[in-house]
């Protein structure tokens, strides 16, 4: 008598694959989106100007995905989401480089021709010094320290004339 489990074994494995097809469709299911690659939209491509230099492209678009070792003038940004179990959806951008300077684009993006003017979001906001009081750290540390005005004495300052004689420095007629 020829036992079951095996045949049992490879008809499962054969179908488990497909249950990950089937869980997705139950509702209430949470799958994650998988975004792989550079992310490259619009905004990004409409700042790229004809000849930039890659050290500004980079700032711009970030590190290529692909630089090819025999055309290295030649950078490939890929970018692929894939939302919730939804169809993926793959975006490419293709750069051409002459020496040093941005000389073609090509690809699903296109960039604009007007030049993009953007705005700062920055919002700046003066906070007034706030008066706290002295610890007792603050007050310990007075007692040892000169930094206090009143604790120097300054030297007062008159106007002098011609005659005065000034009494830090060397007016000794016989010392040259």
């Amino acid at each position: 008598m020829r036992k079951p489990l095996p045949v049992f074994l490879l008809l499962a494995s054969l179908i488990a694959p497909g249950c990950t097809t089937i869980a997705n469709h139950f509702p209430g299911v949470y799958t994650i989106d998988i975004q792989q690659g550079n992310i490259v939209d619009q905004a990004m491509v409409d700042q790229l100007r004809p000849r930039m230099n890659k050290r500004q492209v980079v700032f711009i678009m970030g590190s290529p995905m692909l630089v090819d070792v025999f055309h290295p003038s030649r950078w490939d940004y890929i970018y692929s989401n894939q939302p919730g179990g939804e169809p993926r959806v793959q975006k490419r951008l293709t750069l051409f480089f002459d020496d040093d300077s941005l000389v073609g684009v090509q690809g699903d993006f296109k960039p604009s021709r007007v030049p993009v003017i953007k705005g700062s979001t920055e919002v700046i906001i003066d906070v007034p010094k706030k008066e706290t009081e002295k610890t007792l750290f603050d007050i310990i540390g007075s007692w040892f320290s000169f930094d206090d005005a009143e604790a120097v004495p300054e030297r007062e300052s008159m106007p002098m004339e011609s005659n005065d004689i000034d009494p830090l420095e060397d007016n000794d007629p016989g010392n040259p």
